[in-house]
């Protein structure tokens, strides 16, 4: 098999075999600790850019098929396992792993000590680092590796750039696209909602106009610092509609009001992180994709902490006091992982109807 360099920022070099896309590639390099789920992960908007290293040791055993894509067009730069299975099982398979990386021109290496690499990661913190071919100058591969400056437009790359409609007859929400999940969508149709999806800078007068029951803050890639117009809408709308984010949507929301963030040392990666409700002492295990988190220091008292990390007490979700608004760190749609958090979307769906009702009576 062909062989292939994975070169890290710190100088570290790992030797492995190629397979995927023929290309030479450089992007943030983080790991996932889930155990399957791996369609699901690669196609998720939020590795835009970075090189998603798998800790499990096998990825690829059970194909790729039609249910589980998060997106159409994976933006992750390349895939890095300890050891990519050659021939699939399972009845949904449709293709390889391998067949699907080189249709999505992604470039993958196997015989990687992925667990070495990990305690790298841990340690040092997620860093830079290149996918390339044996035959090119290792020094010439490396300075240009320092010398790379990685885009801070990713939401921009992955949002939409039109609305359109995911029809239903129930709750009319619109869903703020920074780079959202697929599964998202499938929530809300589950329960018959009426889903309008619209790119990232959509004004709060555009989404007002649109009549919304609900406004729902996606997922997606990247420092929420870099979109600000986008702190501007949660500021125009909040207060005069339910909202709910995730992920991104829930950094956004405490950034527009009043809170800051921080980039994490290896972020939170897989399907198996521990979250404690504080008001009733529930733990969900949840799915989580993030590298930045929001620093409870400077959470203001406007926004009340509803929800911490077991580990390491990071913010995992905050309501606000007088508004009709939360939000979560973590990904209750579930796509891979548990289903101990799908519960929030129909508490999403009972504060719209409180919210009415409540104008109701006014």
């Amino acid at each position: 098999m062909e062989k292939r360099l994975l070169i890290l920022e710190d100088g570290t070099i790992f030797e492995g075999q190629a397979f995927g896309a023929d290309l030479d590639v450089t992007g943030e390099i983080v790991f996932n600790t889930g155990m399957t789920g791996y369609q699901e992960s690669i196609t998720d908007q939020s590795y835009n850019g970075q090189i998603l290293t798998f800790t499990y040791p096998l990825i690829g055993n059970y194909g790729i098929n039609r249910d589980d894509y998060e997106s159409i067009h994976p933006s992750c730069k390349a895939v890095v396992v300890s050891e990519n299975t050659r021939r699939a099982s399972n009845w949904r398979s449709q293709m390889s792993l391998d067949e699907f990386l080189k249709s999505k021109k992604i470039p993958g290496i196997s015989g990687i000590d992925t667990r070495a690499l990990t305690k790298i990661i841990r340690q040092h913190g997620t860093m830079k680092a290149t996918i390339a071919s044996p035959g090119d100058e290792l020094e010439h591969l490396q300075d240009q590796l320092r010398a790379t400056v990685l885009p801070t437009n990713n939401i921009e790359q992955v949002s939409t750039k039109t609305p359109y409609p995911a029809p239903g007859i129930g709750k009319n929400i619109i869903l703020v696209d920074f780079g959202l999940k697929h599964s998202i969508l499938r929530e809300f149709s589950k329960r018959d909602c009426n889903v309008t999806v619209v790119p990232y800078n959509t004004s709060a007068e555009e989404i007002l106009n649109l009549s919304p029951d609900g406004v729902m803050l996606s997922n997606g890639p990247g420092n929420p610092e870099d979109v600000p117009e986008a702190l501007e809408m949660i500021r125009g709308i909040q207060g005069k509609i339910p909202i709910f984010g995730i992920c991104m949507g829930h950094q956004l929301f405490s950034l527009a009001n009043g809170a800051r963030t921080y980039k994490m040392k290896f972020g939170h990666r897989g399907f198996n992180h521990s979250v404690r409700e504080i008001a009733t002492g529930r733990i969900d295990f949840t799915s989580q994709n993030h590298g930045f988190a929001v620093d409870r220091s400077t959470l203001p008292n406007e926004l009340i902490i509803t929800h911490e990390e077991i580990n390491d007490q990071s913010v995992e979700g905050v309501r606000h006091r007088y508004y009709p608004a939360f939000s979560v760190q973590f990904h209750p749609d579930s796509a891979p992982g548990p289903h101990d958090a799908s519960y929030l979307f129909d508490e999403f769906l009972e504060l719209i109807d409180a919210f009415k009702a409540e104008q109701v009576d006014r």
